[in-house]
């Protein structure tokens, strides 16, 4: 385990997320479009037969936007603004499967009303539940 970093905090986490999330929406927005033709330019709602393929199809285009950056590098858009860094516990390079690992287990964090996040603030390594299940760091390089 790496003692010599500075650990992120909760309040620069969640600039993070605002940010990442603009320009994940504007990702999804592309996304989506692409698929209008599959529903002869119109938009498919949730009584649609192909709504749970969608949902998919979002969760896959977001795993692949943030699993990129923290793959290369380790910093999104927004990490890089906000000066912070994802790094693995075992001085590597973040892989593919902790990145699946992290991302799903945020998901889940956020769906319980953010507790997964909330963690960090009784955890004396600041540590969020997605940061210890997937054995990575999110560092405050400042």
């Amino acid at each position: 385990m790496m003692n010599n970093y500075k650990p992120a905090s909760l309040f620069k986490r969640l600039l993070v997320i605002g940010y990442d999330g603009l320009l994940l929406i504007a990702v999804l927005f592309i996304a989506t479009a692409l698929t209008l033709p599959l529903n002869g330019g119109e938009a498919i709602t949730s009584q649609h037969a192909l709504f749970p393929f969608l949902v998919i199809y979002w969760f896959l285009i977001s795993f692949v936007f943030y699993g990129w950056f923290w793959t290369h590098g380790g910093q999104t858009l927004g990490m890089k603004t906000w000066r912070l860094q994802l790094i693995s516990t075992d001085n590597k390079k973040v892989s593919w499967k902790q990145a699946f690992v992290r991302f799903c287990c945020a998901i889940f964090s956020l769906l319980l009303f953010g507790l997964g996040f909330l963690w960090s603030i009784f955890n004396e390594k600041k540590s969020t539940l997605h940061d210890i299940l997937s054995n990575t760091i999110l560092i405050d390089k400042n």
